[in-house]
């Protein structure tokens, strides 16, 4: 990761200590190993990332799912309320090599509206995953990635019960990469913007999947 970004992460936990207490604090969960590479999950700052994060926005691959399309002012919207937030929803850049490629959301499935639509446990924690550059799409690389921010989530959260995400139903590549990450299929859900595919990584059996 180069010095701009590793500065500005320290700075922001050494000077907000309980800020991200509701999740853990995913600033400081370090990078990981995985078969594609050296991945780090980085909390988004608007005046670094909102140009890169509205152009994967618009891209239609990615607009036909987070709908998020438009001028810089819709992303921007979008992440507002989860940086003024209270922490229970944090969204990350996800850098692979030091390279920014991917955008993540980590938040507190048991204190999100999702926990109205399943039976949530307490400290269930979901992700939400878009992959940014076409060339990361549809070779593992999502498939990896879910697979280690999972851990990251369960061995940085040990009141964590589980993993859980809720993609589009009709997004069969990436049902298709949570499968292949170790989440099982536990329900579809009717969410009042989406049908959705409920997945679930347990603790008890990461090891398994």
């Amino acid at each position: 990761m180069d010095a701009h970004i590793t500065s500005r992460v320290t700075s922001r936990t050494a000077s907000h200590p309980g800020e991200d207490d509701l999740l853990d604090c995913p600033a400081a969960w370090g990078p990981v190993t995985t078969p594609v590479g050296v991945f780090q999950l980085v909390p988004v700052r608007v005046a670094r990332d909102l140009s890169l994060l509205s152009t994967w926005m618009n891209d239609p691959a990615v607009a036909a799912f987070w709908e998020l399309a438009g001028d810089e002012s819709v992303t921007a919207a979008h992440l507002r309320p989860q940086l003024d937030g209270d922490g229970r929803s944090v969204p990350c850049l996800g850098l692979l090599d030091n390279a920014p490629m991917s955008y993540w959301e980590i938040y507190r499935a048991d204190l999100d509206p999702l926990a109205r639509h399943y039976p949530a446990r307490p400290h269930d924690t979901g992700i939400h995953l878009l992959i940014g550059g076409v060339a990361d799409r549809g070779r593992g690389v999502g498939t990896a990635l879910l697979r280690a921010v999972a851990d990251l989530v369960l061995d940085n959260r040990p009141l964590c019960p589980r993993v859980v995400a809720e993609p589009d139903l009709r997004n069969t590549p990436s049902v298709s990469a949570f499968l292949s990450a170790g989440f099982r299929f536990s329900a579809e859900l009717d969410l009042p913007d989406k049908r959705a595919a409920l997945m679930v990584r347990d603790r008890a059996l990461r090891n398994l999947l």
